[in-house]
């Protein structure tokens, strides 16, 4: 079932994100850690996609276990960069195979241990080619997109960045899912300011827990977030005092306060990335959807 119609239900929901482990040891966990997440009824489950399309094989094997042994509705992302038509038309065919019917069409990023550009195809620079791809070789694909409440740091301003999401959208994706943000009122304005621009289908709102100080530093200098100096304050006092888990406990509750506020003022869902840790997803989102 495509997740647009899901979502046109109008319940508000949960959904996950996991991401492949790097070794296939670890695997007995992330399963683990799956079957625990799925009691949760999330509305969907994404599954990421490394750069340069590095855990494809793995993504696609994991996505066709979440699918037909775990009966989540499941969403395989899905990169451009260093991707041929071929390789793409391939990987459509083996979702569909697996019973997918939706993935999240992203431009990706350049793998970071290569020192040369991965070749793509002239047809595939970016992801609103990608949305145009499959909309068109391959309708029966659901497709989301990422949208960027503090603007996408290669774009040229927020309107272009604006400009960009919503020609995705037209070109036939379905939703929107937004990159992590940790300030609610950059989501109601990055809402605000896409429906002024025209772009009227859902923008669900990405949630990420941060559970360690050094990797949330890590994650938003690398895709361009920012934290609240407040926040930054509690979490460096949370270190200080009582290191790893007093942190994890003021980023749970942070994030859950998130969720909190953003779905009572009428945003569709929380799009939670779990990190692949069970245990945090369940205290944020416990008593959310009642």
């Amino acid at each position: 079932m495509k997740i647009i119609d899901k979502i046109r239900q109008g319940s508000q929901f949960i959904s996950l994100e996991f991401f492949p482990p790097k070794k296939h040891d670890e695997w007995p966990f992330f399963f683990n850690t799956v079957e625990r997440l799925a009691e949760l009824n999330p509305l969907f489950a994404s599954v990421t996609y490394g750069a340069g399309g590095s855990t494809h094989v793995d993504s696609l094997e994991i996505v066709t276990k979440l699918q037909k042994e775990y009966t989540l509705e499941t969403m395989a992302h899905l990169t451009c960069i260093g991707s041929s038509t071929d390789d793409v038309a391939s990987f459509l065919d083996a979702l569909t195979a697996a019973g997918v019917e939706n993935v999240l069409a992203l431009r990706g990023d350049l793998p970071q241990d290569t020192d040369t550009n991965p070749v793509s195809s002239p047809l595939l620079q970016h992801a609103s080619d990608l949305v145009s791809l499959i909309s068109s070789a391959h309708p029966a694909f659901g497709i989301g997109v990422a949208g960027y409440p503090e603007t996408h740091p290669e774009a040229l301003s927020p309107e272009s960045d604006l400009s960009y999401l919503k020609l995705k959208l037209d070109n036939g994706a379905d939703f929107a899912i937004t990159q992590l943000f940790f300030n609610n009122e950059l989501y109601h304005d990055f809402v605000q300011r896409s429906r002024a621009a025209g772009i009227i289908k859902p923008i669900i709102p990405g949630i990420l827990p941060v559970v360690s100080l050094k990797v949330i530093k890590r994650i938003i200098t690398m895709c361009g977030a920012t934290i609240p100096a407040d926040f930054m304050a509690k979490l460096e006092e949370a270190d200080r005092r009582g290191g790893a888990a007093a942190v994890q406990e003021v980023g749970v509750a942070h994030a859950r306060a998130q969720a909190q506020q953003l779905l009572e003022a009428g945003a569709p869902g929380v799009h939670i990335y779990t990190l692949n840790r069970a245990e945090v997803v369940l205290e944020l989102v416990e008593g959310l959807l009642r």
